[in-house]
């Protein structure tokens, strides 16, 4: 991880997709130090996020200013890490998740912005199935002090399939916005499929490697 690669990167991600939306990159942290992360942010990248909340918690007060998101499976014992301080909670997977968010966010007289985590038929992944999502969203829509800004997913891995999964969500996302103006995010591509993705709709990626190399361990 250099400055120029990391600018480079960012010069190769185009500034909007197909569907005349910014893109926005979300630097994809896991395992990484306070040190890393802060080179990226002082390089230029502008949102960062997390896949354990311990992790978030520990790193909240040492990076640099930026949009600092959570992406990872969130147990509701942990989300009071993440109420007032994260942008943006991508992977709410469970109307009662939802719920546990409402009601730490009433109590503590904010907002939370999240997503809902779409399923793409893997059973080891979480995530709302397609057929549920709607629903979901209705549901959890109404409920005090949380705002749905739309969808997120967790790809399988890169195949032929790749662009059609990734137009299904878009499609599904599109549904959802006709619903309502606050529904603007689609979080969908990481390192192995980002063009792939961004070409059939995503608006919000999530690079790792492509910014800090492999990992050298895992938590």
């Amino acid at each position: 991880m250099t400055e120029k690669s990391i600018k480079q990167l960012l010069s190769e991600i185009p500034a909007v997709n197909p569907y005349g939306e910014k893109v926005t990159l979300v630097a994809a942290t896991k395992t990484r130090t306070v040190e890393e992360i802060n080179f990226a942010v002082s390089c230029g990248v502008t949102d960062i996020g997390e896949n354990k909340a311990q992790e978030f918690r520990d790193k909240f007060d040492k990076v640099l200013p930026c949009n600092y998101h959570f992406f990872g499976r969130l147990q509701k014992n942990k989300v009071k890490y993440l109420i007032g301080k994260a942008c943006l909670i991508q992977s709410v997977d469970s109307v009662e998740l939802a719920e546990v968010i409402s009601s730490l966010s009433v109590k503590n007289g904010v907002t939370t912005d999240i997503l809902l985590e779409v399923n793409q038929g893997e059973e080891q992944k979480g995530g709302f199935d397609f057929s549920d999502v709607e629903k979901a969203y209705a549901i959890i829509a109404a409920m005090p002090n949380v705002r749905v800004k739309g969808l997120m997913t967790v790809m399988p891995v890169l195949s032929e399939k790749t662009a059609e999964m990734c137009l299904q969500t878009r499609r599904l996302y599109d549904i959802l916005k006709r619903q309502s103006e606050a529904i603007s995010v689609l979080s969908l591509g990481m390192s192995a499929d980002y063009k792939i993705a961004i070409e059939n709709g995503s608006n919000m990626i999530r690079l790792g490697q492509a910014i800090f190399g492999k990992r050298n361990y895992e938590v």
